[in-house]
């Protein structure tokens, strides 16, 4: 398998530009997730990786070979479309086997090496039917075993889950990172839903209208993102943001939210603006007796061990996740307290995090 990289690449479609110098590095064997809106740009990233678009300025390295402007069968990539692309003439062996018949091998090598893959991908026992009457979890095991039997330096895979429904993406989600630990094949997978990218990746890339805007780990881009906009994408719910007020110097440890002072890590930059935007994850706010922000419950939805308390404040509405064992009924006020060094403070015209003890904590973790 292959480190792929891309440096500073961009793609306009006339004054449309759908990537913005953008420079990913795909680790060697790593299952590396780009995530984001519909047209922020990572499916032309993909394509652009596949060779099925051509840049408009950038490099791309495979394997350190630079690919950029080789055709997409120059570059020994495999690609899994989000809607099978399968041959319906030919049945579920002819389909897996068809680019090593393309490529002339042995017919005894073809053989063993459809078999082993349809093993892999618990299908040998259809290696006889037509593809036309299977399931669409089937179809999509044998659209990831055409591409897997080819043994290629990396694999592309653009929402290959998207046709499914909820129960089978849930089942394949399982199953693809099961089959990616076995194969160890270097993986982009291209994806809007970000379920899909914490339960399966090694490292996700967010991207925004063209621009990637954080790459790191499952945890890290939920614990520290890097701008409000993957805080609130990231999350369900979404991160809660209250408007502060007064600038923030260096080493400051609060802020103020309708009078009352919040607990903040400790800053390493200073905010010269009469307001800050202060993030919170629901589950890092607790119902107490003694909290510095007041207000109204608006909503409690029952989720098994855990309740989504919605509380309506001066400040805004507030979303707080806590044990199913905490009192809160419509209509009740209640105090909200904060966990102060989970909290992360943005900056309120860019969005950018402030840096702070949190990532600080991160760079020296």
């Amino acid at each position: 398998m292959a480190e792929i990289k891309i440096e500073n690449l961009q793609k306009a479609f006339g004054d449309f530009v759908a990537v913005r110098d953008s420079s990913i590095t795909v680790r060697d064997g790593e299952f590396f997730v780009m995530l984001g809106p519909s047209g922020c740009g990572k499916t032309t990233t993909l394509r652009m990786i596949a060779g099925l678009e051509m840049p408009t300025s950038g490099r791309i390295y495979l394997d350190g070979e630079d690919v950029t402007f080789k055709r997409g069968s120059q570059r020994d990539i495999a690609f899994v479309f989000q809607l099978f692309a399968l041959y319906p003439h030919m049945n579920v062996r002819r389909n897996i086997s068809f680019p090593l018949r393309m490529e002339g091998l042995p017919r005894r090598e073809v053989r063993a090496r459809t078999e082993e893959v349809a093993r892999m991908l618990r299908i040998d026992h259809l290696l006889g039917r037509s593809v036309n009457g299977l399931s669409s979890g089937d179809r999509q095991r044998v659209a990831l075993g055409r591409a897997i039997v080819r043994r290629a330096k990396a694999f592309l895979m653009d929402e290959p889950l998207g046709a499914l429904d909820a129960e089978f993406r849930e089942l394949m989600c399982g199953e693809l990172r099961l089959l990616h630990d076995r194969i160890r094949a270097t993986t982009v997978y291209v994806t809007h839903d970000q379920i899909e990218a914490m339960s399966m990746a090694d490292r996700i890339c967010v991207m925004d209208r063209g621009e990637v805007l954080q790459v790191g780990p499952p945890s890290e881009i939920y614990a520290r993102p890097a701008t409000r906009f993957v805080a609130a994408f990231i999350g369900s719910p979404s991160m809660n943001f209250l408007p502060s007020q007064g600038g923030l110097d260096v080493g400051a440890t609060s802020l103020r939210i309708n009078g009352a002072g919040i607990a903040i890590p400790r800053l390493h930059e200073t905010l010269v603006h009469d307001s800050a935007i202060l993030g919170v994850r629901p589950e890092h706010i607790r119902i107490a007796e003694t909290g510095a922000l007041k207000g109204r419950v608006f909503a409690v939805e029952y989720m098994g061990s855990r309740q989504l308390i919605t509380v309506d404040t001066d400040a805004g509405r507030v979303r707080v996740r806590a044990p199913n064992t905490v009192r809160a009924d419509f209509g009740e006020t209640v105090r909200l307290d904060f966990e102060s060094d989970r909290l992360i403070v943005f900056h309120p015209e860019t969005g950018r995090a402030l840096a702070s003890d949190l990532f600080a904590e991160a760079a020296h973790g």
